[in-house]
């Protein structure tokens, strides 16, 4: 039986974190509904997909959130290394699109540090840094049999912890419970 999700989530403050996977950004999402205060969230400029705020109204009152727009990942990263130092927002997201150099992952986690502010890096698939913290591989639990739940979402997703400097790892099935807007964690079927 895998440890409490209590013990790892919502995020541990003061560090960087990582996330990747296809639920990556139900992650992150989830991540700001669990943060109290403002929010920013940073992208690269060139991909197609824009984040819409309005999308996560379901998780978070969207107006806590603030979207910066880069120009490439060096921008990004600027971006969160100073918001990280400045500790004005409880919740730093950045989207990464090549892997961090260990320099650049323990810039961010001195920033984060120094702030008091809580980092999460939206990453590609094995692209982690190994100044992480903690890395999640989050990805849906299709299963049509026992996904019948009430309410406008009821899809389960397996959260695994990958990588874990305290050295603890572990897996959850969880589901957002819209209504109540909260965070269950359920027993896989059979269990």
């Amino acid at each position: 039986m895998p440890a409490s999700l209590d013990k790892f989530f919502p995020l541990r403050p003061a560090r960087v974190h990582e996330v990747c996977g296809p639920s990556a950004t139900a992650f992150a999402a989830l991540a700001c509904a669990r943060t109290a205060g403002p929010l920013l969230w940073i992208y690269e400029s060139w991909p197609a997909e824009r984040l819409n705020p309005l999308g996560l109204a379901a998780f978070f009152d969207p107006a806590r959130l603030l979207v910066a727009e880069c120009r490439d990942q060096t921008d990004c990263l600027a971006t969160a290394e100073e918001a990280l130092k400045d500790g004005a927002v409880a919740l730093v997201l950045a989207e990464i699109s090549r892997p961090l150099n260990l320099r650049e992952g323990r810039r961010l986690q001195l920033a984060a540090k120094a702030g008091g502010a809580t980092g999460l890096c939206l990453i590609p698939e094995g692209m982690g840094s190994n100044a992480a913290e903690t890395r999640w591989r989050c990805a849906p639990v299709c299963d049509p049999v026992h996904d019948r739940g009430e309410g406008a979402d009821s899809t389960r997703m397996r959260w695994e912890i990958i990588k874990n400097k305290s050295g603890t790892l572990g897996f959850w099935d969880v589901r957002w419970d819209p209504a109540a807007r909260r965070l269950d964690v359920v027993s896989p079927p059979g269990e």
